[in-house]
């Protein structure tokens, strides 16, 4: 790791260095919190958790070949060199901030209510037509795994699209500190995480303490259709790049009342659902050339309208980097979905929307937009979805007012706060059959009796549902 010295990394996390003082200019290879990821020459962090702390794990890192190691305590005849500090994962961030800083390398920040992976892969599907790129892997998004992301860029990356992910205020200053976004993209402002942040004013406060933290000639990449995020045209003294649907400014009714929202920059138009397999849009954006308008027809190979945004907010990034047309209409049509989100399982004739990864109001009412064009049976299997605060009631209430019209045959849910859904959908679609259960098992136990060929079967809840157990056995 470029410039990562012993000496350079106990300066940067204000550590006192114990070791040999021919070590101290010797680069480290790589830095993990996981004892049996350590490779020659690596740092090990050790992080002190409920069940086990990672101290005691360091006479093993160093038979494995560690360089050295953090500590927050001193060693007793250690078999190689240490870094004594406070704590070890404030050290931790110090030195990712560090490291992030002394790269040649673009980052694209991105951040959100709802949609920040999905976003996130289809950003990286299309930067790397043209470049060698680095992103999160899975939704390693928060203290701990973004600078574990931050450790694993290497002189040959180009790009690193990194995601941040936060519940509380002051997160993503810290999260934006390490990352120092030349592109920062903020998907929406939702609602989640409401017992911390209290309101989407309070979500829109947190998201854009990103702001502060792009590189002096970062810009915002923000949904003009959102309501909250339409507002911030200007970030940092530059235009914010905004994207959506149509490129006039929508008016919508909003919480302060009817509200003009934003005229995009990057927009879609011809929005047209492919049944499960996918969406048809003409993307249209100016040319950072000519200045000419250019218009790029799409299918992206993930059904819903939201996925339109995402590939929208990939164009915008894109855009900015000096991709072409060619290059941005490949990588959003090879772009592939990750387990638990919207990904689509075909087994025994039945079509699985395995969506169960985790869920919010926004994300829900996608999904079950996904749903409604699914050809045949229309099974919703649907769970609680936490942290939405004092609201929380009439927001799983919301989701069930949105079955009216949707054609949706079956609901099968379970949790005490989805009593809120099954409630709201027989007052608002007498059609669907409506089944609550207490026990997920129960759930279970019925829907694999009830599910035949032909039918598709959505399951989506907060992940401390469990649902991936009953994709699991509806996948047997």
């Amino acid at each position: 790791m470029k410039n990562m010295t012993l000496e350079h990394i106990a300066a940067v996390c204000g550590g006192t260095y114990i070791g040999n003082e021919a070590d101290k200019t010797r680069e480290i290879q790589g830095a993990v919190i996981d004892s049996r990821l350590v490779e020659k020459d690596y740092l090990f962090i050790p992080v002190r958790g409920e069940k086990v702390d990672g101290h005691s794990f360091i006479p093993s890192v160093f038979e494995k070949g560690a360089l050295a190691v953090l500590s927050e305590e001193k060693l007793e005849n250690p078999a190689g060199p240490y870094i004594l500090v406070e704590n070890t994962l404030d050290a931790m961030k110090k030195i990712a901030a560090d490291y992030r800083r002394g790269l040649d390398i673009k980052v694209v920040g991105i951040t959100g209510s709802v949609g920040k992976t999905s976003t996130k892969e289809m950003i990286a599907s299309v930067l790397a037509q043209k470049y060698n790129v680095l992103k999160t892997e899975g939704n390693l998004n928060n203290e701990i795994g973004l600078p574990l992301t931050i450790f694993k860029i290497r002189e040959e990356h180009q790009v690193a699209v990194l995601e941040m992910g936060i519940s509380e205020f002051g997160e993503m200053d810290r999260l934006s500190t390490m990352a120092n976004p030349d592109i920062c993209v903020i998907t929406n402002i939702g609602l989640c995480h409401l017992e911390n942040l209290i309101t989407r004013d309070g979500i829109l406060k947190a998201k854009t303490e990103s702001f502060a933290h792009l590189t002096p000639d970062g810009i915002a990449v923000l949904n003009g259709d959102d309501d909250k995020l339409c507002d911030k045209k200007v970030v940092n003294g530059k235009p914010a790049v905004f994207y959506g649907i149509e490129k006039a400014a929508k008016v919508a009714e909003t919480e302060e009342g009817t509200k003009t929202l934003a005229e995009k920059t990057v927009y879609a138009t011809n929005v047209e659902a492919v049944d499960l397999t996918g969406t048809k849009a003409a993307i249209h954006y100016p040319s950072k050339e000519t200045g000419g308008e250019v218009t790029m027809e799409v299918t992206i190979p993930i059904a819903g309208e939201h996925n339109v945004y995402n590939a929208l907010a990939a164009v915008s990034v894109a855009r900015e980097l000096g991709l072409t047309c060619d290059e941005m209409k490949r990588g959003i049509e090879s772009v592939q979905t990750i387990g638990g989100r919207s990904n689509l399982i075909h087994k025994n004739g039945i079509t699985i929307i395995d969506d169960c990864y985790n869920a919010n109001p926004v994300s829900m009412k996608a999904s079950i937009d996904v749903l409604s064009n699914a050809p045949g049976r229309k099974i919703a299997v649907l769970g609680d979805m936490g942290e939405l605060g004092a609201e929380e009631k009439q927001l799983h209430y919301m989701v069930g007012e949105h079955f009216a019209g949707k054609g949706i045959d079956a609901l099968y849910c379970v949790g005490t706060l989805s009593q809120e859904i099954t409630k709201a959908v027989r007052a608002n679609s007498s059609a669907t059959e409506v089944h609550h259960y207490e026990d997920k098992a129960d759930l279970i136990k019925d829907l694999v009796k009830e599910v035949k060929s032909g039918d598709t079967v959505l399951v989506k809840a907060s992940h401390f549902m469990g649902f991936p157990e009953i994709v699991k056995e509806l996948t047997k």
